[in-house]
């Protein structure tokens, strides 16, 4: 039994409250068209996008208003049909301010005319679909917004076997991911298919938690019926479960070094949101404009999951699940574990928000939320816990004591880099020390350094 239970885990990990049912039943729902939208320019790693059009334009539904130069970069898209009345700085949710295309609606909603559908998609060359999903402006989903066609394209000589497919959607409160498994379970297969066209991989994998049976009978009954060699994995539910090499490892059990890149190892993991976008692309020719957002929380009237347009602002999100229940003490993009608290309702929805979390004054605030009650911290008491639970085994506290002294270059040989910042060590800290902060800001020094 013992080693039924460790196959489809990793070693630490925490169980913190899941809280999804709230939205987990609820279905995907087509909200009103927004008056304006807020394009990013950066909406992806790497280069920031260069404007494709100017004030006074008028663009469409799909039409590519921003397009990115270098090696690692992606392109950015017109989510509505209307004019553009302004590109200027405006306020990000990843935290500062970023030039952004501001457009007005006309209403009409019109696509754009050159959208190329193919009905035959997976008779398409490798290097042409691609480019498709290069120009689509597709890039991970799962948060990370890493561009997806530099993703599915491994450096000469390395092979990618596994392809898999990231359903996990380990993070609490989120649920746009169930959702998308449960009403979207073809197209999402799908693009499992035409990702492995692409890198000739022997084998598919989709993981899920089985805390999301109706998600997992759904994609097995799509599976099923395919000859290609696909998988649907249940997994144990635990957190950090979605992060890359965990997943590996709860279903390969597969150990990928925390110096080597997944694909280095043979193994390319995608989003279940990312597959999705890549069917839409192939089969339809339609760039990435619109995603789920799962808005809940206990400072929501009425929680659910939207598909909303890319420069929607989560002002406009929240309206349209009822508005705040209460007076708003935190509004968070993404999970309470790895997610960024917003200062203003006015920063936009970009590919990479999966959700909106707003906790309440009162009641009182979910034990998520421990900067709500007063963001006091104690010195560290040598307990271990966080070494103890950390999926990566380094040591979290060691980096908070070096981050209070500024010692940078001994954080770095200690491996700080190696952290994937999920969080698992704070929310687990009995002194409250703010550790993936001191996290971050021990690897911003150490970039600023290696600059």
């Amino acid at each position: 039994m013992i080693d039924i239970f460790h196959r489809m885990t990793f070693r630490g990990g925490i169980h913190p409250p899941e809280e999804k049912d709230r939205t987990k039943g609820i279905p995907i729902q087509t909200i009103p068209l927004p008056e304006k939208v807020v394009i990013p320019l950066s909406q992806h790693t790497g280069a920031i996008c260069e404007p494709l059009v100017k004030v006074g334009d008028i663009v469409k539904k799909g039409q590519k208003i921003g397009e990115g130069k270098g090696s690692i970069t992606s392109t950015v898209h017109s989510s509505i049909s209307g004019k553009v009345v302004d590109i200027s700085p405006h306020p990000h949710p990843l935290g500062s301010d970023i030039l952004s295309i501001i457009i007005e609606s006309d209403k009409k909603d019109e696509w754009v005319d050159s959208l190329t559908e193919n009905e035959d998609y997976l008779s398409i060359e490798p290097a042409k679909l691609k480019e498709i999903i290069k120009d689509a402006g597709i890039v991970g989903l799962g948060g990370a917004q890493f561009p997806t066609h530099i993703k599915l394209s491994p450096p000469e000589g390395d092979r990618v076997e596994y392809v898999i497919i990231n359903g996990a959607e380990c993070e609490p409160y989120i649920t746009s991911d169930h959702r998308l498994m449960v009403e979207r379970a073809s197209e999402i297969v799908e693009g499992l298919k035409i990702i492995m066209r692409v890198l000739s991989a022997k084998k598919g994998f989709i993981g899920i938690e089985k805390n999301k049976p109706d998600a997992i009978a759904k994609l097995k009954a799509q599976s099923s019926k395919l000859k290609a060699h696909i998988e649907v994995v249940g997994l144990n539910v635990k957190y950090p479960q979605g992060a890359e090499k965990q997943l590996i490892k709860s279903i390969l059990k597969k150990e990928v070094p925390p110096s080597v890149f997944p694909i280095e190892a043979g193994v390319v993991v995608n989003n279940v949101g990312t597959a999705y976008a890549i069917y839409n692309a192939v089969r339809y020719g339609r760039p990435l404009i619109e995603r789920v957002v799962t808005v809940t929380g206990n400072g929501v009237k009425d929680p659910g999951n939207l598909l909303a347009r890319i420069g929607a602002s989560f002002e406009f999100l929240i309206q349209n699940c009822g508005g705040f229940s209460g007076e708003p003490e935190k509004v968070i993009m993404g999970g309470p574990m790895m997610g960024i608290a917003q200062y203003t309702l006015k920063v936009p929805a970009i590919k990479g928000t999966s959700g909106i979390v707003v906790f309440s004054k009162n009641p009182p605030s979910s034990p998520f939320n421990k900067g709500g009650q007063g963001g006091l911290y104690q010195p560290c008491i040598r307990c271990g816990r966080c070494v103890d639970n950390c999926p990566m085994g380094i040591s979290p506290n060691l980096y908070g004591l070096q981050a209070e002294r500024g010692m940078i270059d001994e954080a770095y040989n200690w491996d700080v880099m190696d952290c994937i910042e999920c969080g698992a060590c704070s929310y687990v800290c009995p002194s409250n020390r703010p550790l993936v902060q001191f996290i971050k800001y021990l690897k911003a020094e150490v970039k600023k350094k290696q600059k």
